[in-house]
C-alpha cells in the first residue's frame, strides 16, 4: 500500500572512517483508483478591524470560491470572529451554493481579535459532524494578533495537538503582515495541518484552492516511520520538518502527517556513519505506518524496509552520478540552512547566521547547482536574506518570508508552493534610475503564484523564460535595464550580464520615488470633528490609516483602536460629536497620551464605508 524508495546524496559512499553523509526517504501511497473523499470543513474567518476594506473582502470572495468546489456530500460551516463569535454558516451539507454564498457576503468588519473562540467554535463544528472517512479540517485565517479571549501561543498550539488526536485537524492562513507566524507555524505543526502565507490580499483565492486541492488528495494519513539504525550508523538531524520522538526501545519515530496522491512524502536525514568497507552497507531498517483509503475504507497499514548503501573506493565514489538526488536534497538543506540562520539571527549572532548562508551559496556554485534555476532562484533567496540578516534588517515581512519558505520545501513537495515572495528590499529604492533603453535589455518584474519573476521585454528574446535575477532588487511592477542576457547551459533561463539600473519611462511617474515618505507632521496634532458623523468624509480603504470603532461602555461611548499593534483597552481622546455607536473610523494617527495609558487620535478622520460584494 506505501511505497518506498531512498536515494544517498552520493550514489557510492567513499569507504572510511566517520563518514557524514544525508539520504533522502520518499514515501509515496500506491492505490490504483483513489475515490474523492468527503469533506467536514470549517472555515474560520477574522474579520476583526484590521481586515477591513480589501483584506476582508478577498478573504470572503475566497471563502466563496472554496463553496463553489465542494459538492453535496460535503459538510460546510463557517464562523467569523472580531470580539464576537459568529457562526454565519452553522454546519451542513453544500446543497444550496446560492444560500450559502449571501450569507458569506454579509460579513463585515468589526472590533477586535479574539482568534481563540472563532477557532474553536470551528473545531467544535467539526467535531459535531466528526467522521473518520470524512477530511475533518478546520481552515483559520487571520491576519493579525490574538488579543481578546486565550492569547497564549503556548496553549493555543497544545490544544491544536489536542484537538488532532480527536481527528480535528487545523490548516492556519496568515494574511498579510500583521499575524503572528509563530503561533500559525506552532498550531499547523501540532496538528499535522498545513501553513500558508498569504503576502498578497489578491492571492486568497489561489491559496484557499491550493489547500482545497491537498485536501481531495489526501490518500493517508497519520504516516509514521520509526528508525532502527544500524550499529555505527547514528541520526544527526532531521531535514524536514516532522515531530520526532523515541518510543519505549529508544527508537527515533518520526510523524510526517498527511499522504497526498501523486505527491512524494520526503524524508530528509542526516546520518555519521562510524566506518564503511567497500561493498554494501546495512545501514538502517525503516519501519513505517499510515492510515490509507483501500477499498473505500481508511484501514491501517505497516511494512518495513532495509536501507542499504553501495561502498566504493574514494575514486569511484568522486566520479558517481548524484545530480538527481543533489538536486532534491540541496532544497531540504537550503530551507535547513534558513531555519538555522533565523535562530543564530534572533539570538544575536548575525554574523554566525550570515556566514552560514553565504557557505552553502558557494558550496551550490561548486557543485554547479545554479545551473539550475530552481536553485538558482534559492541561491539569490539566500544572498538576499544574508544581506538583510547581515545588516540587522530582515524585518516582519522578511522573517514571514524565510519561515514560510522553510515550511513549506520542509513539509511539502510542491513547487508552486516554495520559493514564495514578494516584498521588495529596500535596495530597489536605491538603484540607479535610467530613462532610456539604448543598447541594453530591458526587463520587468511580475508576481506570478506568489513568488516574484522577471521577464524580458526586449524584441529578440524568449519572452516566455524567466530571467535569473538578484532577489534584493525586485519588486513588484519595476523595469530595468541591463547591459545584456545569456543563456543557461541548459537554455532554459536566462542570466543577467554587466550592469543593471531601474527603467521609469519618460513622462511617466516613478511609482518608487514616493512610496517611502513619511507622514507629514501635521497629523501630530489632535484631531477635531465636525457637528456629526454624517459630515465627515467617508472611505472604503484603510491603507496606511488607523482603524478606530466606537462602543459602549455602561452608559457611555467611548472609541477604541482595533488595528493590531494597539492597547484596545484604552481609552482614547476622540471628538465626541462624531461618536456612533457601532461605527469604524480611519484616523491618519493614533498617539500615545502623556499619561503613558491612554491614546490620542491625529489628523484627519474619515468614516469608514464597508465596501460591498458583488455576486
Amino acid at each position: 500500500m506505501i511505497k518506498t524508495s531512498y536515494d544517498f546524496d552520493q550514489a557510492i559512499l567513499p569507504a572510511g572512517s566517520s563518514l557524514k553523509t544525508n539520504i533522502l526517504l520518499r514515501f509515496r501511497a500506491d492505490i490504483a483508483e483513489s475515490p474523492r473523499r468527503n469533506l467536514n470543513l470549517s472555515l474560520v474567518i477574522d474579520r476583526s478591524g484590521s481586515m477591513a476594506g480589501g483584506p476582508l473582502h478577498h478573504a470572503l470572495k475566497a471563502a466563496e470560491s472554496v463553496v463553489d468546489q465542494l459538492e453535496p456530500n460535503d459538510i460546510l460551516s463557517v464562523v467569523v470572529y472580531d470580539d464576537e463569535v459568529d457562526s454565519v454558516v452553522p454546519p451542513q451539507p453544500v446543497t444550496d451554493k446560492t444560500a450559502l454564498k449571501n450569507s458569506i457576503r454579509k460579513v463585515r468588519a468589526g472590533g477586535i481579535t479574539n482568534l481563540s473562540g472563532g477557532w474553536l467554535k470551528g473545531c467544535e463544528h467539526v467535531k459535531t459532524q466528526l467522521d473518520p472517512q470524512k477530511i475533518n479540517r478546520v481552515l483559520l485565517l487571520t491576519d493579525g494578533h490574538a488579543n481578546m479571549g486565550i492569547q497564549d501561543p503556548k496553549v493555543l498550539t497544545a490544544t491544536s495537538g489536542q484537538k488532532a488526536e480527536q481527528g480535528i485537524t487545523t490548516t492556519t492562513l496568515g494574511f498579510d503582515q500583521g499575524f503572528n507566524e509563530d503561533l500559525l507555524i506552532g498550531m499547523a505543526r501540532a496538528a499535522n495541518g498545513n501553513f500558508y502565507f498569504i503576502q498578497s490580499i489578491d492571492e486568497a483565492t489561489e491559496v484557499f484552492s491550493i489547500e482545497l486541492d491537498s485536501l481531495r488528495a489526501v490518500v493517508g494519513q497519520n504516516l509514521k516511520v520509526t528508525l532502527e539504525l544500524a550499529d555505527g550508523v547514528s541520526l544527526v538531524d532531521t531535514l524536514s520538518l516532522a515531530k520526532v520522538s523515541q518510543n519505549e526501545a529508544g527508537l527515533a519515530v518520526i510523524t510526517l502527517g498527511e499522504l497526498y496522491e501523486g505527491e512524494d512524502k520526503l524524508l530528509g536525514l542526516s546520518l555519521l556513519i562510524s566506518s564503511a568497507q567497500i561493498g554494501e552497507l546495512p545501514v538502517m531498517k525503516l519501519h513505517y505506518s499510515a492510515d490509507v483509503v483501500q477499498d473505500d475504507l481508511i484501514q491501517s497499514v505497516s511494512s518495513t524496509a532495509d536501507v542499504v548503501a553501495k561502498v566504493g573506493t574514494v575514486e569511484e565514489a568522486a566520479v558517481a552520478s548524484t545530480s538527481r538526488i543533489i538536486l532534491e536534497l540541496s532544497r531540504l538543506t537550503i530551507a535547513k540552512a534558513k531555519e538555522t540562520a533565523l535562530d543564530l539571527a534572533e539570538h544575536g549572532k548575525h554574523q554566525e547566521a550570515e556566514q552560514i548562508l553565504r557557505a552553502l551559496v558557494q558550496e551550490l556554485r561548486d557543485k554547479g547547482l545554479n545551473e539550475n534555476f530552481e536553485i538558482a532562484e534559492e541561491i539569490d533567496q539566500l544572498e538576499y536574506f544574508a544581506g538583510r540578516i547581515a545588516q540587522k534588517a530582515l524585518g516582519n515581512a522578511g522573517r514571514k518570508e524565510l519561515l514560510d519558505q522553510t515550511y513549506q520545501t520542509m513539509t511539502r513537495n510542491r513547487s508552486d508552493l516554495v520559493g514564495r515572495g514578494v516584498t521588495a528590499g529596500d535596495e530597489v529604492f536605491a538603484m540607479p534610475v535610467v530613462n532610456e533603453v539604448g543598447s541594453g535589455v530591458e526587463l520587468y518584474c511580475v508576481r506570478e503564484g506568489g513568488k516574484l519573476r522577471v521577464k524580458v521585454m526586449s524584441e529578440g528574446y524568449d519572452s516566455s523564460k524567466n530571467v535569473q535575477f538578484p532577489r534584493a532588487i525586485r519588486a513588484e511592477g519595476a523595469r530595468y535595464v541591463v547591459e545584456g542576457l545569456e543563456l543557461s547551459s541548459d537554455r532554459t533561463f536566462y542570466r543577467v550580464n554587466g550592469n543593471i539600473s531601474r527603467f521609469a519611462q519618460p513622462g511617466e511617474a516613478d511609482i518608487f520615488v514616493t512610496s517611502r515618505q513619511s507622514r507629514s507632521a501635521s497629523t501630530s496634532k489632535a484631531s477635531k470633528g465636525p457637528a456629526s458623523a454624517a459630515d465627515l468624509p467617508t472611505t472604503d480603504t484603510v491603507k496606511d490609516g488607523i482603524l478606530v470603532q466606537c462602543v459602549k461602555d455602561g452608559s457611555k461611548l467611548r472609541a477604541r483602536v482595533v488595528s493590531d499593534g494597539y492597547e484596545p483597552d484604552w481609552n482614547m481622546r476622540f471628538p465626541r460629536s462624531v461618536r456612533e455607536e457601532g461605527m469604524l473610523y480611519v484616523v491618519d494617527e493614533i498617539k500615545t497620551a502623556p499619561d503613558g495609558k491612554s491614546y490620542i487620535a491625529c489628523g484627519e478622520i474619515k468614516r469608514f464605508v464597508q465596501p460591498t460584494i458583488s455576486n
